[in-house]
């Protein structure tokens, strides 16, 4: 994937000068993700409401990453995953759909989200309320287990510092997270620079940006083990290159979970035994890297 970045410049090596990079490339850079779900992250695509009045307009992406990582647990046991997504605005109003292969311990054949909201630019910050339905269709569930089909809704504010520096934060909340019937709230900020166009070949994007996060949760069912899932902080940072409708994010992920808790909030079903034992939570002392510090190549084109 790196090689791919160097054949982006490599075509632009003809020129003979640089030149401010595309709308299109610098819309698509400018983005911060601050840890949504999937191919439906608004990784790649920033929250604004300069679409035209009343025209019906439609985004589609789609690519692959040498892992799924979400809010810095691996949902696709850091394997590669592919995905794809689609997205209907009008005006403010926009509703989507995405799909992406994932790998988690009710077995499920895909993740699909389903995402509906608004976007507005209130003075010169630009919101974001939605909230999405996560649904896996094909999972292995009775005899006890039971699917994680859940629901969260969020809202996030982007702020444009200066022509390169931008700024994004944002809550989620869900009141019953993956089907364990434990409520969640997940708190984020971050910050993206975008290298400035007249220093890059003509129709290149280069971005930086890092981001972290919060989670906390309460209780889950009684026959769940009754007790919290752990809260945890999670972080990232990377650099997204863009040409044209292409893009090559290089990310660097990892979370303050240790590996007893991690086996915890994830369920991992190759977690080993070796770790300090939990009479309450984890009374086999259980261990899993599913929430460990992972670096993450992620290839996607963008149509609009």
């Amino acid at each position: 994937m790196t090689s791919v970045a160097a054949l982006w410049f490599g075509c632009c090596g003809g020129h003979s000068a640089c030149a401010q990079v595309s709308p299109e490339t610098k819309e698509t850079g400018r983005a911060i993700s601050l840890g949504g779900r999937g191919w439906s992250d608004s990784q790649g695509k920033a929250p604004t409401s300069d679409r035209a009045p009343n025209q019906l307009e439609f985004d589609f992406r789609g690519g692959l990453a040498t892992d799924y990582i979400y809010r810095g647990t691996t949902l696709s046991d850091h394997k590669p995953a592919v995905g794809a997504a689609i997205e209907a605005a009008f005006a403010q109003l926009y509703a989507g759909v995405a799909v992406a292969s994932v790998k988690l311990p009710t077995q499920p054949a895909a993740e699909i989200t389903m995402s509906g909201g608004v976007r507005q630019t209130i003075g010169n910050i630009d919101f974001d309320l939605g909230a999405t339905y996560f649904l896996y269709p094909g999972e292995m569930i009775g005899g006890g287990i039971r699917g994680i089909d859940y629901w969260e809704a969020a809202v996030r504010a982007d702020k444009k510092i200066s022509e390169s520096i931008r700024m994004a934060g944002g809550f989620a909340y869900s009141p019953n997270v993956s089907n364990t019937g434990a409520w969640g709230w997940y708190a984020a900020a971050g910050l993206g620079y975008i290298v400035p166009g007249n220093l890059l070949p003509i129709d290149v994007g280069v971005s930086f940006s890092g981001a972290a996060g919060y989670s906390w949760f309460g209780a889950q069912s009684p026959d769940l083990g009754g007790f919290p899932l752990p809260a945890y902080l999670n972080w990232q940072a990377g650099v997204t290159f863009t040409r044209k409708h292409f893009n090559l994010d290089l990310r660097y992920y990892d979370t303050n979970l240790s590996k007893e808790n991690c086996f915890v909030f994830t369920g991992d079903p190759n977690a080993r035994p070796g770790g300090s034992v939990n009479p309450v939570t984890n009374p086999e002392g259980l261990v899993s890297n599913w929430c460990s510090a992972t670096f993450v190549a992620k290839l996607w084109f963008a149509l609009k």
